[in-house]
């Protein structure tokens, strides 16, 4: 497997002295550009306790792996400003596992220097410090440090290397794309929480949870309005937050979807969500513990789409750090229809400019520090769908199709998006389309629109500087 290599320069390491929280930057985007440690906010946190254990809980989630647990890189959390909030992310070394943490305005009281995303260096004497942050203690709040700091820690640069494999930038792009299908499927008040969140098994299993009037009960088999919980225990970094929180949110595949999940199982993707005071901690968890947001597929389809690439080139210079990104407005603005906006936010999904936020029902803006370039390439299944295409292995006729790959012909139903390939026949469509279903849209679309608007494959499309088909 191909490694990215993320490369972080601190001025200096973050501290947490006396009430003063500095969090040191690398480098990142802001509205002035890429800058080496960019300044965002500094204040005072009035929810000093329950920010510095959410903080803990995000890094924890940076530092884990859930799935066959082992030693391995920690990569450090990112931060966004967006002018009324902080969001601190991260995502499990084993790609199962997304964390969030929204700061939001009532809990904070400073001035925004710029708006813009950086990694935060969390290191280990700050996480012991962050876990003495007591309910009465006074938290004053520096990201980045400011220019008379920086000039004083000289000899104190802090420098890291450290591996992104490509599964885990795959699965950190496609877990936005997953959550912005979720229901809001119950709710649930802060003793019923901490109620149903200590009572959950530790073991790895998988479990569903019904709502049964005020509370959450939990069932080892599917049932109407369940949302799947596959490995309770990636819910841990939860629970030194419950004597903080006001309610529990769970989201899951909204019914249209679950309802063509296959098998009786109806394992599925879940978010579940965690109100504090001022604050939100919100934990995206795959299907099952051992599978990865990255080979989900959920942002496949609209990325083969001829426009969805000059589509996102659009909407990207549209974007400028908003805390809830607003389709209506991005359609009136760019003059295209909501549902290649749709399409555009999912490409820059996959770019790591977009997140998505669950309690808002909205998309937003954000520049994830690492290679777009790199990440853009990362879906061998569109790679080989499209190297099908201009092999001109692919036959379309009315709403079904023939593709040639392997020395055998696969048969596809566009209307079904069902193919008769081993990978259809494994998952049937759950874990996205497969290449051949992807290769007959992309030849659909073509003919549809004539040969001149055809799929441009030698363009500065997903196929640039890629290798052979997965």
């Amino acid at each position: 497997m191909t490694n990215a290599v993320q490369a972080y320069s601190y001025a200096g390491p973050s501290t947490l002295s006396e009430g003063h929280l500095g969090l040191s930057t690398s480098g990142g985007r802001t509205t002035r550009g890429l800058l080496d440690h960019p300044r965002f906010f500094s204040g005072v946190v009035t929810q000093a306790a329950a920010a510095a254990a959410g903080l803990l809980a995000v890094a924890d989630v940076a530092l884990a792996r859930y799935h066959q647990p082992r030693p391995g890189w920690s990569r450090d959390p990112v931060v966004t400003c967006d002018g009324d909030r902080l969001r601190f992310e991260s995502f499990s070394a084993c790609g199962g596992v997304y964390a969030r943490l929204d700061v939001l305005g009532p809990a904070l009281d400073g001035e925004v220097v710029d708006r813009g995303t950086t990694n935060v260096d969390v290191n280990l004497p700050l996480r012991e410090a962050l876990a003495r942050v007591g309910a009465r203690d006074p938290l004053h709040l520096g990201v980045g440090h400011d220019e008379l700091t920086v000039t004083t820690l000289d000899g104190a640069v802090v420098e890291k290397k450290v591996p992104l494999p490509e599964r885990w930038l795959r699965g950190f792009a496609e877990v936005q794309v997953i959550a912005s299908g979720f229901d809001l499927r119950a709710e649930v008040s802060g003793p019923h929480a901490v109620r149903f969140l200590r009572g959950l098994p530790k073991k790895n299993t998988t479990v569903w949870a019904v709502p049964a009037g005020r509370e959450l009960r939990l069932t080892s088999a599917p049932a109407p309005g369940a949302v799947c919980l596959a490995g309770p225990h990636r819910l841990a970094t939860m629970l030194p937050l419950l004597r903080f929180a006001r309610s529990l949110r769970a989201y899951g595949p909204a019914a249209t979807a679950a309802s063509r999940a296959w098998s009786g199982a109806e394992v599925a993707a879940s978010a579940w969500e965690l109100e504090l005071p001022g604050m939100r901690y919100t934990l995206a968890i795959s299907p099952e513990a051992w599978r990865g947001f990255s080979g989900e597929g959920a942002v496949l389809a609209d990325l083969a789409t001829d426009e969805a690439a000059d589509d996102a080139d659009v909407i990207g210079m549209l974007l400028n750090f908003e805390p809830a990104v607003e389709v209506g407005l991005l359609a009136e603005r760019s003059g295209l229809p909501p549902a290649r906006v749709k399409a555009a936010l999912t490409q820059l999904g996959v770019a790591g400019r977009v997140g998505y936020d669950l309690a808002e029902a909205a998309h937003f803006h954000r520049e994830l520090p690492y290679d777009r370039d790199h990440v853009r390439g990362l879906n061998p299944r569109l790679v080989s769908a499209r190297a099908l295409v201009e092999a001109g292995a692919v036959r379309v006729t009315g709403d079904t199709a023939e593709v040639s790959s392997n020395g055998s012909v696969r048969r596809v139903r566009l209307g079904e998006d069902s193919c008769t390939c081993d990978w259809w026949y494994d998952h049937r469509g759950s874990r996205g389309p497969c290449k051949h279903v992807l290769a007959a849209r992309i030849v659909a679309a073509r003919d549809k629109r004539g040969p001149d608007l055809g799929v441009d494959l030698d363009g500065a499309d997903l196929d640039a500087d890629l290798g052979a088909p997965a």
